[in-house]
């Protein structure tokens, strides 16, 4: 795809997670620039559900935007990933509410269902105070920070920020937000089965081999998940 092109899929990759409830006001979701793995695409400073195309800025690995228009402040987390992790082609970055409480409590989110075997990779932990102190904002405002969260992250999908979010990863734009999206209704379902006693969890194997299964499929919810998108913008 051109950078047009994946300026487009990017305006709706916002509008989708939107809709889907992981963002908000906040939250962002990039793609790296698909002939140059150097660069990649984030919105402006901008609400994700009004995003479009011609708000997209080229980045470069250092955070720094290639035009003058105001970028999100945490561009740090994009950054710092995709230079840690040359497999990853997409990440989101969201404040989704279900998924807080993992953040900040002692149980493991871990995959309660096929759709979310993705999690059985295992789920990281960042804990700011560690290397920055107690009195940040939490924000990942900085280069320094955002290495810190990138190793945090390894070589999983996810990573939870304690009182903040968490950031989610995948090999490409579609399966990065269907990653989020499953993230945060499998932390939903998890706190409605803790409260009914045991619970069994997929194992590692179980998880893989259905994350491998299921993301042969992501178009189909893709184009579901647009087109309410796109519905919900014309009430």
């Amino acid at each position: 795809m051109t950078i047009e092109q994946q300026s487009a899929e990017l305006a709706d990759a916002n509008h989708i997670l939107f809709d889907q409830g992981v963002l908000d006001a906040f939250g962002h979701v990039s793609v790296r620039v698909e002939d140059d793995p150097g660069r990649f695409l984030l919105s402006r400073n901008l609400a994700p559900t009004l995003v479009t195309a011609a708000d997209v800025q080229v980045i470069g690995l250092d955070g720094e935007p290639e035009d003058g228009r105001r970028p999100y402040l945490e561009r740090f987390i994009h950054a710092s990933i995709y230079r840690a992790r040359p497999d990853v082609t997409a990440l989101v970055h969201s404040h989704s509410l279900g998924v807080i409480p993992f953040g900040v409590s002692n149980v493991p989110l871990a995959p309660l269902f096929h759709m979310a075997g993705f999690l059985a990779e295992g789920v990281g932990r960042f804990e700011i105070r560690d290397q920055f102190g107690d009195g940040t904002d939490l924000l990942v405002r900085s280069e320094e920070i955002g290495d810190a969260l990138a190793a945090s992250l390894g070589s999983g999908s996810v990573v939870l920020m304690r009182g903040h979010g968490s950031v989610v990863v995948g090999p490409s734009l579609r399966l990065a937000v269907y990653r989020a999206i499953y993230t945060e209704v499998n932390a939903r379902l998890q706190a409605d089965v803790i409260r009914l006693g045991e619970w069994t969890p997929l194992t590692t194997k179980e998880g893989l081999a259905a994350a491998d299964t299921i993301a042969g499929q992501v178009d189909r919810a893709w184009g579901m998940w647009l087109r309410r998108a796109e519905q919900g913008s014309l009430e």
